[in-house]
C-alpha cells in the first residue's frame, strides 16, 4: 500500500505514519510545518519508504506515482494554534479538504478524513453519539476549527454521494502522548509542562468542565482497524472515561508530589465545552476496539516525553 498522509508531521499524523511503516507501506507524508514539526518525523525519514512533501494543502499540489489511501489530518488542531492561525485553519478545512478529495478522485484511492470531537460543540447530552448533531456556535472564536470541521464532513459526504469516491469519516477525542507541544494549549501537556516548570497548574473556570484522554498507542491502533475495516462512519475514536478537569490536576499534582493547592483558576473561555465524552459503542461493535491505556500509565509515558525533550 501507498498511502498520502496530509498533516502527517503532526502530534497524531506522524504517529500514524510511523505505524503504517512498520505495515509495510510507503508513505507519502505532506506538511506545511505550520504546527507540524520536522522532529516529529525524524525517525521515520530513516525509512526508504517515507517521503516528505512541504506543502500547503489549501494550495494546489499533485503526488507524483500511485496513492491507495489519501488520509487527511492536516489543520491545527490545539486552541492556541486555530487560534493564532484562524484564516489559515478555516482554509485547511474547507480548500485543503477539497484539494485532498480531488487528489483521491484523481488516484481512485480511498479517502480518511479525521474530524474531532468538536463537531459536537458545547453538548447538550452526553456521552455523544455519532448521531448527535451537535451545539456550534458558528461564530464565536474556536467556530474556525468547529465550523471547518463540520463543513469538511458535509464536502467528503458530498464526494461519496457525487463522484463514489470511497470515503470513510472519524471524529476524534482528545488525544495524548509522545510529540505534543507543551504550550500547544491543550491540558496534559499543559499540567505536565507546569509541573516539570514548578509552577502552579492553570484551571480554566472552577474545573467542572470534563474531558475523556486517549493515549496515542490506542488511537493508532483504533485508526488502523478502521482503515482495514469496511466501514465508512463517522465513527467516534476516543476514550470513553470521563474526568473533570480538577480530577485530572489533582491525578497531576499528586504524580509531582505537589499540594493539591498547586492550582490557578482563570476565567473559562468563551465557548469552552463543559462536556466530552465519546460513545463509542459503534467502534467496539464494528472494529473490536477499545482503549487498553489507563491514565496513569499513559500520563507516565508522556511525562518521560517531556523529560527529554
Amino acid at each position: 500500500m501507498r498511502a498520502l498522509v496530509a498533516g502527517g508531521a503532526g502530534f497524531i499524523g506522524s504517529h500514524l505514519c510511523d505505524a503504517l511503516l512498520g505495515k509495510g507501506w510507503e508513505v507519502v507524508c505532506m506538511d506545511n510545518l505550520v504546527t507540524g514539526s520536522e522532529q516529529n518525523i525524524a525517525q521515520a525519514s530513516k525509512n526508504k519508504g517515507f517521503h516528505f512533501i512541504r506543502q500547503d494543502i489549501s494550495e494546489p499540489f499533485s503526488v507524483s506515482g500511485r496513492i491507495d489511501h489519501v488520509i487527511n489530518l492536516a489543520s491545527p488542531a490545539s486552541p492556541v494554534d486555530y487560534m493564532d492561525h484562524p484564516v489559515e485553519t478555516m482554509k485547511a478545512g474547507s480548500l485543503g479538504t477539497l484539494n485532498t478529495l480531488e487528489a483521491a478522485r484523481a488516484k481512485k484511492a480511498k479517502y480518511l478524513f479525521a474530524s474531532t470531537s468538536e463537531v459536537y460543540g458545547d453538548p447538550l447530552v452526553s456521552p455523544q453519539k455519532e448521531d448527535y448533531w451537535g451545539n456550534v456556535n458558528p461564530n464565536g472564536p474556536r467556530s474556525v476549527y468547529d465550523e471547518s470541521k463540520r463543513f469538511s464532513e458535509a464536502l467528503v459526504s458530498a464526494y461519496f454521494r457525487v463522484h463514489g469516491l470511497h470515503t470513510k469519516i472519524m471524529r476524534l477525542f482528545n488525544t495524548y502522548g509522545p510529540r505534543m507541544k507543551a504550550k500547544d494549549g491543550r491540558v496534559v501537556p499543559n499540567f505536565i509542562d507546569q509541573s516539570l516548570r514548578g509552577i502552579p497548574l492553570t484551571v480554566y473556570g472552577n474545573g467542572s468542565q470534563t474531558r475523556s484522554f486517549c493515549y496515542i498507542d490506542d488511537m493508532i491502533e483504533a485508526i488502523l482497524r478502521f482503515l482495514d475495516s469496511s466501514e465508512a462512519g463517522p465513527l467516534n475514536l476516543g476514550n470513553p472515561e470521563e474526568f473533570t478537569i480538577k480530577e485530572l490536576a489533582d491525578i497531576v499534582n499528586k504524580k509531582f508530589g505537589k499540594s493539591p493547592d498547586n492550582i490557578e483558576f482563570k476565567p473559562l473561555p468563551q465557548d469552552d465545552p463543559k462536556q466530552r465524552r465519546p460513545d463509542i459503542s459503534k467502534a467496539k461493535e464494528l472494529l473490536g476496539w477499545e482503549p487498553k491505556t489507563g491514565l496513569a500509565k499513559g500520563l507516565e509515558l508522556t511525562t518521560d516525553y517531556f523529560k527529554k525533550d
